[in-house]
């Protein structure tokens, strides 16, 4: 499917409309402003009707994992409040208009923020409604918005969006959504073409391939795939700590980026790890009994991955370096290596040792894959860890039950996303 213009079109017209497409922005931008009090009032009254429950059904014929707690954080996403909370922490000291008296070269000037203009958004699909959240950050400064929606959008985004329109009709000229599939290089090359901008979410191949696409000066925007873990140094309460992490890993299934994906012991010791999986593994099991991965396809390729690295393992003679503790539906997996890596997902996570001493040198390896820790520790550690790990290159630091915990004002991998879709503009005055 493709949105142009606020009407649905079938994906054989996306040549027809990419042909198009340039001049309908080109118009928009030379004639028309989008205002952010018109996208925060659009959002916000399209929150109500969600909250409401008029979208109810819809949303079940998209999605079985769009949960009733899923759809209330959508909703605080999109309230005027938490919009306006949001706008003052990212752009704090970002004025329309700052006359200065520079001490060198011309007596006046002015500072302008200013849209970067037309942004391109490759979107992935590892999380309900992000290619739409990530086109509402456009909107909120001001862009015209191209997205190109993943495979697993199922067309939620579209809808979204058309509701939208229906509060704001101006929204019209300023979203273009297409279903383009990643292998239609020529046609994802035009949009980019467009674009002042291009805001790609995904891994290192994902990044690659844009940067293919875009033409030589474009700027573009990363939000790459990133790696989460959970840090153990001793507990403030055991029980708690314990249940909070495997309640995480199940709930998100490790797909996030902020997500469980290896649990690191602050340990020398091999047998500490065993003693922990021994201990660990019931919590997991019991969070997985109370929210049970539904999804038989992902279920499926998983077992198909483990499956696949054992019979590597025992071809390269390298069996012994790991030890499975399978669970009913979980597992944990002991690796005698140090390296933050991807683990099997769906409730099956990787176990390592890494004591403090060696915590930095073996994150600065990972540098470009950090973002989320997971923190459990004794109280009077547990400043001194931070303070380690932030040093290290993490972006987050947080309690192994909340790794994946959202909140107002918060940056994307380290920095905000409205600034990075601004750009400076100087005006010499009279």
């Amino acid at each position: 499917m493709i949105l142009f213009q606020g009407q649905v079109y079938p994906p054989e017209r996306q040549d027809e409309i990419l042909e198009k497409l340039e001049e309908c922005i080109n118009a928009t931008r030379e004639t028309k402003t989008l205002d952010r009090e018109q996208v925060i009032a659009a959002a916000d009254r399209l929150r109500s009707r969600i909250l409401a429950g008029e979208f109810d059904a819809l949303i079940k014929t998209f999605s079985d994992s769009i949960t009733t707690e899923y759809l209330r954080e959508a909703a605080d996403i999109m309230k005027r409040e938490n919009i306006e909370f949001r706008l003052r922490t990212e752009l704090a000291g970002v004025v329309q208009e700052n006359e200065i008296a520079p001490p060198y070269g011309i007596s006046k000037a002015k500072i302008c923020y200013r849209p970067l203009g037309t942004l391109f958004h490759i979107a992935a699909g590892n999380v309900d409604g992000l290619p739409a959240f990530s086109v509402l950050e456009g909107l909120l400064t001001g862009n015209v918005n191209i997205l190109k929606l993943p495979e697993a959008d199922n067309g939620i985004s579209i809808e979204i969006f058309l509701r939208m329109m229906e509060e704001e009709p101006l929204l019209k000229e300023y979203v273009y959504i297409f279903d383009t599939p990643s292998s239609d290089v020529q046609g994802m090359r035009k949009m980019a073409d467009m674009s002042d901008g291009i805001v790609v979410w995904g891994g290192e191949a994902a990044v690659a391939a844009v940067r293919t696409l875009a033409s030589p000066g474009a700027k573009i925007i990363e939000w790459g795939h990133k790696l989460g873990f959970a840090y153990m140094s001793g507990y403030e309460e055991k029980e708690r700590d314990l249940r909070g992490l495997a309640k995480h890993i199940i709930d998100t299934r490790q797909l996030f980026c902020s997500s469980c994906q290896t649990i690191y012991i602050d340990t020398e010791d091999a047998e500490d790890l065993h003693a922990f999986c021994k201990e660990f593994l019931p919590y997991l099991d019991e969070a997985a009994e109370q929210n049970p991965v539904l999804e038989v396809g992902a279920v499926a390729e998983m077992t198909l991955r483990k499956y696949h690295a054992s019979l590597e393992a025992a071809l390269c003679g390298e069996g012994e370096q790991e030890e499975c503790y399978q669970g009913k539906k979980t597992s944990l997996t002991v690796c005698d290596d140090q390296e933050l890596e991807l683990s099997y997902m769906y409730g099956n996570c990787l176990v390592k040792a890494l004591p403090r001493k060696d915590l930095l040198r073996t994150l600065r390896r990972a540098k470009g894959c950090l973002q989320t820790a997971g923190l459990v520790c004794a109280p009077e550690k547990r400043r001194q860890l931070t303070d380690l790990l932030v040093r290290a290159g993490i972006n987050r630091v947080m309690s192994a039950g909340h790794m994946s915990a959202t909140f107002c004002g918060e940056a994307h991998d380290g920095e905000y996303p409205l600034r990075r879709y601004l750009r400076v503009v100087n005006i010499e005055c009279d």
